[in-house]
């Protein structure tokens, strides 16, 4: 069951894209049943959480195991799969390469479902590099736009240089005899190596989970179909990051550095980009900044952790710190596929997802609007909705760990209710002219069945989620990914946090209806100039040594390899003119005294007897001379 969860989607996504625009009529429906059949596969293994391996390299093998954390995981993903897949048969246009979008949808998703399900690191690495390269492929799908297709190659080159540190990691254990990289060993390795292999795993999760300073890739991914967003920000890339940090949890402990630095990457990303997002003009990228802050308290909740294990000696657990961070990654899937999908129908009806063209959208379209509502208020942390309770259970892990990374917690929880409560009242605001809409591409004025559909089971989960606020429920989802009880919260914490949140929402509401919108400060708005960054300090350097290599290459390398060359030339016609004369003649003259030795040794060949036995008393003779002289 478990190489059919990822050898179904997978093999069917490159059967499609083999097909190409052959196969678009037929496309969608196939991969709807495909990704059925994915999530019948995925909840088979998370009830029976099997385990397999595959022969690939001398120690290492292909391995793949199903636990208590991974099962949750699978079922999210195949979950969210079928909801995008759903919305995109009703989002695209008839013109556009259906068959092509659905086959690297698939395969995107069977590379999140290996990585999830990786056992050792050579597996994970597998995972990890194909989701990377169908990122690019997915965020530039439009590549005849050129910005577009410029966006999916900074989003891939980014996301690349965090990558680097699964090799780190995957040579540090090698380096300690690990041959078969199994991720459980990694705290076993021996100081310096275990240092590394955690640096490793740290850079590749936060450039994966754009985590500062590797946010401002997220920004360009929203070049990218409302679909690719949608499964992108929930469930899929953005998550493995933390995914991967919750899984190392025990190595972040192990070393004593790598948890607080994480847990202080984690906070600091959700205040910042928290503030990102209030000040964002379009939907998607508020959504897309709100993702980068939402991930980093699943990433605090897995530094915490390891804090809290690290003071514990191992012993007492990580104070719900999986079971934190896990849950709320499930309850994000929820909320964020939800609103990039609403977002999504939006752009298609309207053609703009700036919300200067928005505001009004929930009354011209009210089911969108309804359940894009639900979501921002999940988003918001209001009760009753998923993101409520799961919010306190990871600040209960931070205020165990470390006050200060409480205070920031809650900040960036305040943060989310802004952006959240901005987002909302703007889309419920009286429609502004229609010559606003249009701005990105010509609207439908009309969003499909199919396309609604996902929205309404998605706002479902989200309302179920607030479940979660009961300790019995928490206590079994800690049971059901192995990770030991759960945070401890009192009734107090989810009340206080939820009273602040709708009274943040409210406050946001009306400052909106009262001067329009709130300010959006310059650095906040620009992302934080992080692009612009990157660009000064790493890309301009490396262009620079680059340059600088070549005109080396060029000016010295290459001119000493040419003079080299010539230099050969040159004595090799000294050597035709002078050496190869003499050493003819020498061949030659050998030549000639062979055939002369040939002809002389021919004449006593006559065929007579008696000269025969002469030729043998005249050598007998000689050799007895020979021993007679020799004596």
């Amino acid at each position: 069951m478990l190489w059919m969860l990822i050898a179904v989607p997978a093999l069917s996504g490159a059967a499609l894209l083999l097909c190409g625009r052959r196969a678009d009529r037929a496309a969608p429906a196939a991969a709807v049943t495909v990704a059925i059949a994915t999530v019948v596969a995925a909840v088979t293994g998370a009830v029976q959480r099997p385990r397999v391996s595959a022969p690939f390299l001398a120690g290492a093998p292909v391995r793949l195991g199903v636990d208590g954390l991974s099962a949750v995981l699978i079922v999210t993903v195949a979950a969210v799969l079928i909801c995008v897949i759903l919305f995109a048969t009703g989002d695209l246009k008839p013109e556009e390469p259906r068959a092509r979008f659905h086959g690297l949808m698939l395969i995107f998703a069977a590379a999140m479902l290996v990585t999830v399900t990786a056992q050792n690191l050579l597996t994970l690495l597998l995972g990890w590099e194909v989701m990377g390269a169908i990122s690019y492929a997915l965020i530039g799908f439009h590549w005849r736009d050129e910005h577009k297709a410029a966006s999916g190659l900074v989003a891939f080159v980014t996301t690349r240089a965090g990558d680097l540190g699964l090799y780190l990691a995957a040579g540090a254990m090698i380096a300690g005899g690990s041959l078969a990289l199994d991720l459980d060993a990694m705290p076993t390795l021996s100081g310096g190596r275990r240092d590394l292999a955690a640096a490793g795993i740290i850079l590749a999760a936060l450039g994966k989970s754009a985590q500062l300073p590797f946010s401002f890739w997220l920004s360009r991914a929203m070049a990218g179909p409302s679909p690719v967003s949608a499964l992108l920000h929930s469930a899929t890339m953005v998550a493995a990051g933390a995914y991967l940090l919750l899984r190392s949890e025990p190595l972040l402990a192990a070393t004593g550095w790598a948890g607080p630095v994480t847990a202080w990457a984690g906070a600091l990303t959700a205040v910042a980009l928290g503030a990102v997002a209030v000040c964002q003009r379009d939907l998607k990228q508020l959504l897309a900044a709100s993702t980068c802050a939402q991930v980093g308290l699943m990433v605090l909740a897995a530094g915490a952790g390891a804090m809290i294990a690290r003071e514990r000696g191992g012993m007492s657990g990580d104070g719900g710190a999986i079971a934190a961070g896990s849950g709320y990654l499930v309850a994000h899937a929820a909320v964020k596929s939800l609103l990039f999908l609403a977002a999504g129908a939006w752009l298609t009806a309207l053609g703009t997802k700036r919300f200067e063209g928005l505001r009004g959208a929930a009354r011209t379209y009210p089911l969108v609007g309804v359940t894009f509502t639900v979501g921002a208020l999940g988003l918001a942390g209001v009760p009753p909705f998923a993101l409520w309770p799961v919010k306190d259970s990871v600040l209960a892990v931070a205020r165990e760990s470390s006050t200060p990374l409480y205070v920031l917690g809650f900040a960036a929880a305040i943060l989310s209710a802004v952006y959240a409560g901005r987002a909302l009242t703007l889309v419920w605001m009286p429609s502004p002219s229609e010559k606003y809409w249009d701005t990105e591409q010509l609207g439908t004025r009309r969003v499909r069945p199919a396309a609604a559909l996902p929205l309404a089971v998605s706002a479902l989960a989200v309302v179920a989620g607030g479940i979660a606020v009961l300790p019995r429920v928490r206590d079994r989802f800690a049971d059901t990914v192995e990770a030991g009880p759960a945070a401890a919260i009192t009734w107090f914490e989810p009340a206080l946090s939820g009273v602040v949140a709708v009274v943040t929402v409210a406050i946001v509401a009306a400052l909106i209806r009262e001067r329009g919108d709130l300010p959006a400060p310059a650095p906040p708005a620009n992302w934080l100039g992080l692009e612009a960054a990157a660009r000064t300090l790493v890309v301009a350097p490396a262009l620079t040594v680059a340059t600088l290599l070549a005109a080396f290459d060029d000016r010295v390398l290459s001119r000493g390899a040419i003079g080299a060359g010539r230099a050969t030339i040159a004595v090799a016609r000294v050597a035709d003119r002078r050496v190869d004369g003499a050493i003819e003649a020498t061949v030659a003259g050998v030549a000639t005294a062979s055939r002369g030795l040939g002809r002389w040794a021919r004449r006593p060949e006559t065929g007579q007897v008696h000269q025969y036995y002469a030729q043998a008393v005249v050598a007998l003779m000689v050799l007895a001379a020979v021993l007679m002289a020799l004596r």
